[in-house]
């Protein structure tokens, strides 16, 4: 058709017909795009097509103040966090599991698409999938949804984190059978059970862990007048963090902090056994929140669940010791995934790659 536009014009405008015709062809798979997965999670994000990750950083973003611009996002910005100087702004755009800062958000995102997915003027994708938070009221789904409309995608959907957990975890969730399912995320730990791809029980709390962090921060605070940052915090966690006091694989590590009545740097050292002391009273409150989801679930589906038992998800259900304590405290069978830190985008990215199969679980 274009190029029957200038037959009769010339020889200029043949040309330049023949050259409009070869850039419509070359604009054509730039507008048909791509699609892609996104786990958007408190601590970190992660970056996904049909069949792999694609990226996985921290959920961190730098801003140099004074030029007004982006100095630094995820790993980059993760490492100078808490080390910068007054010119430079690290944020972390997630609180509880949803967008506490749109702007930063914002920005993070479209930096860490920009990298697997190089961008231009014609740009487009497909279909986006982003997972949320079950919990999540409409105006924080608003705000996911309006980040995610800067890609310019034919479809933008949503998926309830906990379903898409289930999903990866290699859950059949459309069958009429009651599944728990507890994940335990880094802002959030959300509780479900599962049946004819919908949640039929649901609590959540605010105790996951990020909170876990704090209330180490707190502890030392506290007991040995030492202040640690966030990230020391978090290495005690994930080195020496336990849910029970005696544990096979129990260790310790050297804490570096400043001491609040000298004002000078300091040592402590802490074993995994202090620190299931420390972490006690949070792990308590989430077997609370187990153990009433299981008293208000409908007596078929709890059938279900003491066959089929719990499965455990999320990073924080790393913690040393906590799939054995649970398993003992509320005597049924706990399944810990292989991967708990990729369930969610794992989940997302079978739904983007099975769409049709998977429509009665997606929020537009």
């Amino acid at each position: 058709m274009i190029e029957n536009v200038f037959v009769e014009t010339g020889t200029h405008n043949a040309c330049f017909a023949l050259l409009l015709q070869n850039e419509f062809r070359l604009m054509i798979p730039l507008l048909k795009g791509k699609s892609f997965a996104i786990d958007l999670g408190n601590n970190n994000t992660l970056l996904s097509d049909e069949n792999r990750i694609l990226l996985s950083q921290p959920s961190f973003i730098s801003f140099d103040e004074e030029r007004h611009s982006v100095k630094a996002v995820g790993e980059e910005a993760f490492n100078i966090f808490e080390k910068s100087h007054g010119l430079l702004k690290t944020i972390k755009p997630l609180q509880r599991g949803v967008i506490a800062d749109y702007d930063s958000a914002l920005m993070m995102i479209s930096k860490m698409v920009d990298r697997v997915h190089k961008r231009n003027l014609f740009s487009g994708f497909n279909h986006i999938i982003s997972g949320v938070p079950f919990y999540a009221t409409e105006v924080e789904r608003r705000a996911l949804r309006d980040v995610l409309d800067q890609f310019n995608s034919k479809k933008r959907q949503l998926i309830v984190e906990p379903l898409a957990a289930a999903v990866g975890m290699g859950l059949n969730i459309r069958e009429p059978n009651g599944k728990m399912v507890i994940d335990i995320g880094g802002g959030v730990t959300e509780i479900v059970i599962i049946s004819l791809s919908g949640v039929a029980v649901f609590q959540s709390i605010k105790i996951a862990g990020d909170s876990f962090t704090t209330t180490i921060q707190d502890y030392f605070r506290r007991n040995y007048n030492l202040i640690i940052g966030w990230k020391t915090a978090e290495q005690i966690k994930i080195q020496v963090g336990a849910a029970e006091p005696h544990i096979n694989n129990s260790a310790s590590m050297i804490v570096k902090g400043k001491d609040i009545l000298e004002g000078i740097p300091t040592t402590h050292e802490v074993s995994s056994s202090e620190v299931a002391f420390i972490l006690d009273k949070s792990i308590k409150s989430i077997e609370e929140s187990i153990v009433h989801t299981l008293e208000v679930c409908p007596p078929e589906l709890a059938a279900d669940i003491y066959v089929n038992g719990i499965h455990l998800t999320g990073g924080s259900a790393l913690l040393r010791g906590l799939k054995e304590r649970f398993q003992k405290n509320l005597e049924l069978t706990v399944h810990l995934d292989a991967e708990p830190l990729l369930s969610v985008s794992k989940g997302i990215a079978q739904v983007l790659r099975e769409s049709k199969k998977y429509q009665a679980v997606l929020i537009d």
